[in-house]
């Protein structure tokens, strides 16, 4: 007998076409890139679909497949060795956000030299996420997508992928969403701010403070 998603698999499948359409509508999506999963169980996840566009997807297209990386059900994404990646290091982990928010993935692009976002510059990136760094490039769909996140997993909740995109992961699908949404918020702020003459630095003391702050607000991405 076919496997068919379950009534709650489909309520959960509704919730990711909606943060979707919210990524499409800030421009953090285009054409079929990104992908979307969601851990329903220690060992079903839902992700989006491969070749789709996802402002435009229906929930019934959603795929399942194990944490093995087996197809339970559908065509999930071929970027899926990421969203595995995270399940399998991060037991926190419910969702898994990727996409291409263009200003975070051109900083990869114009300044390879660097290993983070800029965080000393700004409170909320320290607030909101301690530090967003900058993962490896990979090719896409080959196993180094996955190994390239190890050596930032579970610390790090919010990671720009060189010269690809971004990824975020949370204990639910809105601290994810919000991740990946700050990302591009945050890279759009330091970009204004180098072309209007550079970046400055917080005082020592203040980054202290920051950080500790952060201790104490605790781990989710904000």
């Amino acid at each position: 007998m076919e496997l068919e998603l379950t009534s709650e698999e489909l309520l959960i499948a509704d919730e990711i076409v909606a943060v979707c359409k919210r990524l499409y509508r800030r421009n953090c999506l285009a054409a079929a890139d990104g992908n979307i999963s969601f851990r329903v169980s220690d060992d079903r996840i839902l992700m989006t679909p491969t070749g789709i566009s996802k402002a435009f997807m229906h929930p019934q297209e959603m795929a399942l497949l194990d944490i093995n990386g087996d197809v339970l059900i559908g065509k999930p994404s071929g970027e899926r060795k990421m969203h595995l990646a995270v399940y399998r290091n991060c037991p926190q982990a419910k969702a898994v956000v990727h996409a291409h928010p263009p200003t975070a993935i051109a900083w990869s692009v114009a300044r390879p030299d660097l290993k983070e976002l800029p965080s000393q510059s700004l409170s909320e990136v320290i607030l909101a996420a301690g530090s967003i760094p900058f993962a490896s490039y990979a090719r896409p769909g080959e196993e180094a997508m996955g190994t390239v996140l190890e050596e930032f997993l579970p610390e790090h909740r919010a990671l720009i992928l060189s010269r690809h995109g971004a990824l975020t992961w949370g204990e639910s699908l809105n601290e994810a969403w919000m991740g990946m949404e700050r990302i591009e918020h945050v890279s759009q702020i330091l970009m204004s701010a180098e072309k209007l003459g550079g970046m400055t630095m917080l005082p020592a003391e203040e980054i202290t403070a920051l950080y500790e702050l952060r201790k104490k607000l605790g781990p989710k991405l904000l």
